[in-house]
């Protein structure tokens, strides 16, 4: 392996695990820790299916298609790969993930240092730093990969190191099973968005591995492996730090626990008074290297989508604006109002992807994906559905009573499905309609014949 070769999969690398590693990234593992206790690294097992192994499927996924998420839509369907292309987009860029990022910065790393500074400006001052970064999408891997994640890579590993090897308090029995640890961590996984985002990334990062010079397939397919293998690395090890962290936290559980006072408690109880500082400049970083990242993927999604009649500056201000007003809700609120629409887009992205990566080399048919992911939306809208009906159970129902038992009969229906104890219902089905679907369309390929 050249010596050129290896730095540039380090570089992109570093600036893929800082794309992936942004507001959820950090403030999720921690209460997985705290939650499951003793039986933490089942969470981290569980977190790292849906937040390390799934994104970088998604990437790979694009990479057997071309070049870009469209790309890999059009081994379905060009419309239905644009209205989930759409989907995601909106969802990882201003509607949820963007605004997050920047609520964060202001909860853990602002906060703390400044008791009564006002959001409104501090929305204001990193979305406009994050224009100003995002505004030339060639220079964001060479930015983010050069020089803001080594930093917030130091950060992190000294405050795991000395989080583990001086931990806070002991390990707590939680009373649950490695397998409910193993899907609190799995689930959570989701709130990452990060399977979401890796199709839109890839354009990004394939476009980074081009640029310096590898644009045959196979050339271009090793280095991609090559840099996914540092950000998974990175990724797990900070992961299961964290979520180790928040196991030996010995911070007292209630119904008024936020997800970042646990981190500002851990950062402070291991770092001292200096812990809250180094924890606001981490926040920092890690958030602002996730909203250039999504900042500069949206703007190119809507620009490419609109065939240039929205420049990408134009979509770069925009969202840049409409993210800011959100970011004010805070981080909590965020959180709560994108669970239900990522329970729905989040299993049709994954069905997609996975499919894809094990059947798309053989598979040239677009009706077996078409069915699949036909699947999985049906079995995910319905639970969405159940969802709104429980949201809504006092104007619904008469009584509490009837409410309970309406609203398990009808999760009764999913909870027959195989895989459904482990959050996945629409998996099994899914894979029977690609089955059959193939097959049929197989056998009658023959008799036309």
């Amino acid at each position: 392996m050249s010596k050129k070769k290896f730095f540039d999969a380090l570089t992109i690398g570093f600036a893929l695990f800082a794309m992936f590693f942004g507001a959820g990234n950090i403030i999720l593992p921690p209460i997985i820790g705290l939650l499951t206790g003793k039986d933490w690294d089942w969470s981290v097992t569980g977190f790292s299916l849906t937040a390390i192994l799934a994104p970088f499927l998604g990437i790979i996924a694009v990479l057997y298609s071309g070049d870009e998420f469209t790309d890999l839509g059009k081994r379905i369907n060009s419309l239905l790969g644009w209205i989930l292309a759409t989907a995601i987009v909106l969802s990882i860029g201003p509607f949820v993930a963007i605004p997050r990022t920047a609520a964060t910065t202001f909860e853990i790393g602002v906060l703390p240092v400044f008791e009564d500074f006002n959001p409104v400006i501090s929305s204001i001052v990193f979305f406009t730093i994050t224009l100003v970064l995002s505004i030339s999408p060639s220079k964001v891997v060479s930015i983010i990969g050069k020089y803001l994640t080594p930093v917030l890579l130091v950060l992190l590993i000294v405050l795991i190191f000395l989080g583990v090897t001086n931990p806070v308090g002991d390990l707590q029995d939680m009373k649950i099973s490695g397998l409910e640890a193993f899907r609190k961590g799995f689930y959570e996984g989701y709130q990452t968005m990060d399977v979401l985002a890796s199709v839109i990334y890839a354009g990004i990062i394939i476009s980074a591995v081009k640029s310096r010079g590898y644009t045959q397939l196979e050339e271009k397919t090793k280095v991609t492996f090559m840099a996914g293998s540092v950000a998974i690395f990175f990724l797990l090890f900070i992961y299961g730090g964290l979520v180790y962290l928040g196991a030996t936290s010995d911070y007292p559980l209630d119904e008024e626990l936020k997800r970042t006072e646990l981190l500002l408690y851990i950062s402070n109880s291991v770092l001292g008074g200096n812990g809250t500082i180094a924890l606001a400049l981490c926040i920092a970083l890690a958030c602002l290297t996730t909203a250039i990242a999504l900042v500069c993927a949206t703007g190119t999604f809507f620009s490419q989508l609109t065939k240039g009649r929205l420049s990408y500056r134009f979509v770069v201000v925009v969202t840049c604006v409409s993210s800011a007003y959100l970011a004010v809700k805070g981080v909590d609120d965020i959180i709560d109002y994108a669970g239900p629409f990522l329970g729905v887009i989040y299993p049709i992205t994954l069905t997609l992807i996975l499919y894809m990566v094990v059947f798309g080399k053989y598979v040239k048919r677009k009706a077996p994906f078409v069915g699949a992911i036909i699947t999985t939306t049906l079995i995910t809208l319905y639970q969405f559905s159940v969802y709104i009906i429980d949201l809504y159970r006092e104007s619904l129902f008469e009584t509490e009573l009837h409410a309970k038992n309406t609203i398990d009969s009808l999760n009764s229906w999913i909870e027959i499905i195989p895989m459904s104890r482990y959050d996945v219902p629409w998996l099994i089905p899914s894979f029977i309609a690609f089955v059959l679907i193939f097959l049929v369309g197989k056998f009658w390929t023959k008799d036309s014949e």
